[in-house]
């Protein structure tokens, strides 16, 4: 019977690779999409906002999946779940290749989406059970580098293979990363004893349930900006759906023998804490994330690749701290490098807030860089303190939660960062333009500088006034956008100082003994 409990002594870095490989495909996926939906859009004679759908199918499916992960690894083997996921996921990705029109495409963004809901998850318990935890933090660098890699290639790529050859290569790229990731997972990872069909009844309410909430969910957060939100009955039902959903699941999970997602985990304190940090960790990070590059490309006039070079110093700042994070965990309270990582990127967010329209691209660089430096001191110590009082059974539903919430929390930020910008974008916009009137010395001495200029290129009197008036409103709307990006991210940098006490909710982790790597 011991001998039928074991699993083969695999190299824990081997093991770390392999589940690397897994999560640097799904994450590669959700990057270099974006970048060609202009071309998804015109070869299949949609709208833009038609071809958004292909986005949003995808994180609804992807968010209903997510949650349960750690159930379906219990009901199926951990092993099995994940070469399922890593399969379909590739397969998934060649059919969306082949896709003939718009509704195929998104049918088969619903089934990439569900089978790359559990690569993060799982990937994360297999890393966190096959360390010791005063190895976990090296382990958490080393994965975490995939995480910072692929959405630093995945814009990058996606426009090169866009252009070169064609927006059906953005899929066929997942092909060779799943092929590999599949072998290394045959070859190299095995289920513990404990997680081998440990469940035997299959709670349908509570899926049924969380599969109406989240999906209703998600489509509020993606598309609420585009429908103007409460405006629009569809939001608005939504909402509703959403809200009564995921309180009724929320009850019935407490109370049920059997849950699809076992809540009781958040009666850890350092877990309850860790997940609201990352909650809000995700809300800021992909709020602030979205609108840089608007603001580079709407108000600064970068062209898209530029725009993209622009943001590869945060990829750079995260590709140097998290394995150095990572080295230095077992010698410090992964507390303080928390604290360290929350002022480090609230600064970041300070120097992104105070730009103004004579920015250069070094100051945009140092403030990218710093905010990348910052993941690594925010990202390793988080899910290693979070997933520290986790017994190695659980971890499977933690990681699972964990991950879901980021997701959660990523979405409102991003929602809620363009509909700040939209909304402040306005107000100074009426706010400015009250100020330039025809009486203003000011406004008569700029009109007249650029009327002079217009007619000096060769206009005649009224088209170089009107060309004049057009200057000066484009000016105040570039003003006007300049101070809404300032806002937003001294908002979200205010956020970030605000949340700050929830780390010392958090218990210094423990020494605790590891589990034989698979």
């Amino acid at each position: 019977m011991a001998k039928e409990l074991e699993t083969p002594k695999i190299n824990p870095w081997i093991i770390a690779t392999a589940v690397m490989l897994s999560t640097f495909m799904e994450v590669l996926d959700t990057t270099v999409v974006n970048v060609s939906l202009p071309h998804i859009a015109g070869s299949m004679s949609a709208s833009v906002d038609e071809a958004t759908w292909t986005l949003t199918s995808y994180l609804v499916a992807n968010a209903i999946i997510l949650p349960m992960t750690g159930w379906l690894s219990n009901y199926f083997g951990r092993k099995r779940m994940l070469m399922t996921s890593v399969t379909g996921f590739t397969v998934a990705s060649f059919l969306c290749g082949l896709a003939p029109n718009l509704p195929a495409l998104v049918i088969f963004r619903v089934l990439q989406g569900a089978c790359g809901g559990g690569l993060q998850p799982i990937s994360q318990a297999v890393l966190l059970e096959s360390f010791p935890p005063e190895d976990r933090g090296k382990a958490m660098g080393f994965w975490g580098l995939g995480i910072v890699v692929a959405p630093m290639l995945g814009p990058v790529l996606g426009g090169w293979l866009t252009d070169s050859y064609s927006w059906r290569w953005v899929f066929y790229i997942n092909i060779p990363v799943g092929v590999l990731a599949l072998i290394m997972t045959q070859l190299f990872i095995f289920d513990p004893h404990y997680i081998r069909r440990t469940v035997s009844r299959i709670d349908y309410w509570g899926m049924g349930m969380l599969a109406v909430g989240i999906a209703a969910l998600q489509i509020v957060l993606d598309k609420g900006q585009e429908k103007d939100w409460f405006s629009s009955d569809l939001i608005t039902r939504l909402t509703v759906i959403s809200i009564v959903a995921l309180v009724v699941f929320v009850i019935y999970e407490l109370v049920v023998a059997h849950p699809v997602v076992d809540l009781r985990a958040f009666r850890e304190r350092t877990y309850s804490a860790g997940v609201f940090l990352m909650t809000v960790l995700g809300f800021v990070l992909y709020g602030s994330l979205v609108i840089l590059p608007i603001f580079l490309q709407t108000i600064l006039g970068y062209p898209a690749l530029q725009a993209g070079v622009a943001m590869f110093p945060r990829g750079l700042g995260s590709f140097i701290a998290m394995p150095f994070v990572g080295a230095i965990m077992s010698r410090f309270d992964p507390r303080k490098l928390l604290v360290i990582g929350l002022v480090a990127c609230s600064l970041s967010l300070v120097l992104l807030g105070t730009l103004n329209l004579d920015v250069g691209y070094w100051q945009i660089f140092w403030a990218q860089f710093l905010q990348g430096l910052s993941l690594g001191f925010l990202f390793v110590p988080l899910t290693t303190v979070t997933m520290d009082p986790i017994p190695n059974e659980k971890m499977g539903n933690a990681t699972s939660i964990f991950n879901l919430m980021r997701n959660i929390g990523g979405s409102m930020g991003i929602a809620l960062s363009t509909t700040i910008v939209a909304r402040s974008t306005q107000s100074y916009t009426n706010f400015l333009g009250r100020n330039v009137t025809p009486y203003s010395p000011q406004t008569q001495s700029a009109f007249e500088g650029l009327r002079s200029f217009f007619m000096s290129s060769g206009a005649d009197a009224f088209t170089a006034s009107q060309r004049a008036y057009a200057a000066l409103f484009g000016m105040v709307q570039r003003q006007a956008s300049m101070m809404s990006f300032n806002h937003t991210y001294l908002f979200l940098a205010v956020l970030f100082i605000i949340v700050m006490p929830a780390v010392f909710l958090m218990r210094k982790p423990k020494s605790r003994g590891g589990i034989p790597a698979h």
